[in-house]
């Protein structure tokens, strides 16, 4: 397995900038080569800064949104407009320039990007949250979603050009925690149960973690003292993903995008 590229930056913002920069190029390539681009987002305290400098003038005016797809690699089975869903800072910084609740502007306001509405496929949790679907029936629903959109197929699962990706204090990302069930799941997305270990103690869905091997690019973007710890053991001279799932992203076409203090235990190399 060929390494992935580690990038160490100044601080937070660089990185938010730095991350932001690569996924307009990756948007952009993906879109001169195919002409069209499958990304893969997230959510949490990565994915503000990066929509943030989306939303500036240059990469607002740089990237093909017309022929970008969203999707989300995960999500909390809250309602979107929750402050937790992983779909309420897309929304608000991307897509509501009227600052009202996140969702409320979708076809009432021009977004920020020109982005249709109809290239946004979030896990619809406020739909199975109302409908009392349950969290494998939101995970079911995604999976025909995704079917029906006729990514290319590697291994059978469908293949992203990019997949942008945070990680947890615990090495899990999507929401695949350490010895989660997802490794084993033929599933292309599925439910959680709510982490006992981390916060927040809320019920998941996410895609099935074999999606980041036959991604295009991944991007991974690490922030913080907080995150050194385990940036430390997943690039460790030990190899163990379902301990650390952060490790499925330790491969070529992968970029690791990290702040000074997030790089602070990195082994030599």
């Amino acid at each position: 397995m060929s390494d992935p590229e580690i990038v160490v930056v100044a601080d937070k913002d660089a990185a938010s900038t730095l991350a932001s920069d690569r996924v307009a190029t990756a948007l952009r390539g993906a879109f001169e080569a195919r002409g069209l681009a499958h990304w893969a987002t997230t959510g949490g305290s990565t994915s503000v800064g990066i929509y943030r400098h989306l939303a500036l003038p240059a990469h607002v005016d740089d990237v093909p949104w017309p022929n970008v797809q969203v999707w989300w690699g995960d999500d909390r089975f809250v309602p979107r407009d929750h402050a937790l869903s992983n779909v309420k800072a897309f929304d608000d910084i991307l897509l509501d320039v009227g600052g009202h609740q996140a969702g409320s502007s979708l076809g009432s306001t021009a977004p920020v990007v020109p982005l249709p509405v109809a290239n946004v496929h979030p896990f619809r949790t406020s739909e199975a949250i109302g409908e009392g679907r349950g969290a494998a029936g939101c995970a079911a629903e995604l999976a025909s979603e995704l079917h029906a959109a006729d990514l290319p197929l590697a291994d059978g699962w469908p293949v992203f050009d990019l997949v942008l990706l945070g990680i947890g204090s615990d090495g899990h990302l999507l929401s695949v925690f350490p010895g989660s069930a997802a490794f084993d799941s033929t599933d292309w997305a599925l439910a959680i149960p709510a982490p006992t270990h981390i916060e927040p103690h809320v019920e998941r869905v996410t895609l099935n973690p074999a999606i980041l091997a036959v991604a295009r690019q991944l991007i991974v973007v690490a922030h913080g003292a907080g995150k050194a710890g385990i940036v430390g053991q997943v690039f460790g001279s030990e190899m163990d993903p379902r301990r650390w799932p952060a490790q499925l992203a330790r491969r070529g076409g992968a970029t690791w995008v990290l702040d000074e203090a997030a790089a602070a235990n990195l082994p030599p190399r």
